[in-house]
């Protein structure tokens, strides 16, 4: 039997595989890096190190500005959950609604959701920062959490989702049955439209962790800010301090090193979730 690869195979390997190294060297690097002193760091080859001093460094990463580095991971944490579920929420609400209720301008509005898609989030930061400087909400928790539960990609997801898998049958049933309309969303619309919202949760948590234009315009006290606003703040010190290097370096690997594993726990209730969706009876 002929085991021999098609050469398209081997050239699709091929470009997986330097796909695969290129998105993760740069992991690599940061993993690396974190284990280096400042010298090290300039000294040495970017994937080798010769001294090891983890622990050293998260000992310093944690113990700067009064364990600043951990206020920063629970700030992120806060922004990115509460944000995310609160966006998934009303996403699969405003979803649901477009999809099953017939109302007057209901294509217009789901357009105007679609072009809200296309706008990229930065451009929204000033008109944003506008609107919550005359509530006098800037430099507040709020003013990162509140527009970040705002998700035209979600409202889209959800939307696409529940006309597709919800069936209008299944919801008349229910209310001859006498289920009320907030039961049958709840009780059944968010279960069948589960895979949807994972999925958008997922995309909103990983969006609000990253954002870093957002808690820049908003916020002044350190205190509040996220991992990626804190973590630019210590690197523009660096020139004035090279010890900055090591804890802005270090710091980088265990956000990124969190992230991973935050959404690697999730992975399971996505892929519960797209078992459910696919069962009828």
């Amino acid at each position: 039997m002929n085991h021999r690869l098609k050469p398209a195979t081997v050239v699709v390997l091929a470009l997986l595989l330097a796909a695969a190294v290129y998105f993760l060297l740069p992991v690599v690097w940061v993993l690396v890096a974190s284990t280096k002193s400042t010298a090290d760091l300039f000294g040495t080859f970017g994937l080798w190190s010769p001294r090891p001093q983890l622990g050293a460094n998260l000992g310093r990463l944690f113990g700067t500005g009064d364990g600043l580095f951990g206020r920063w991971i629970l700030n992120s944490f806060l922004y990115a959950g509460l944000g995310a579920l609160a966006a998934t929420l009303l996403s699969a609400a405003a979803g649901y609604a477009m999809a099953k209720y017939p109302f007057r301008g209901r294509e217009a509005l789901f357009n105007l959701v679609l072009a809200g898609v296309l706008v990229p989030s930065t451009v929204l930061a000033l008109p944003t920062y506008l609107i919550f400087s005359e509530a006098g909400m800037t430099g507040s928790f709020w003013s990162v959490l509140l527009p970040s539960v705002v998700s035209p990609f979600g409202v889209y997801l959800a939307r696409i989702h529940a006309h597709a898998a919800i069936p209008d049958a299944l919801l008349e049933s229910a209310r001859l049955d006498g289920a009320g309309e907030y039961r049958i969303f709840f009780r059944i619309g968010l279960k069948i439209m589960s895979p949807a919202l994972v999925t958008i949760f997922l995309f909103q948590f990983i969006g609000i962790w990253n954002n870093y234009f957002l808690p820049l315009v908003m916020l002044s006290d350190q205190r509040l800010y996220p991992v990626t606003l804190g973590l630019a703040l210590w690197n523009s010190q660096t020139f004035r301090d090279p010890a900055f290097f090591e804890l802005t370096v270090t710091g980088a690997a265990v956000s990124a090193l969190l992230l991973v594993l935050t959404m690697a726990s999730l992975q399971r209730f996505w892929r519960a979730g797209l078992t459910a969706g696919s069962v009828k009876g």
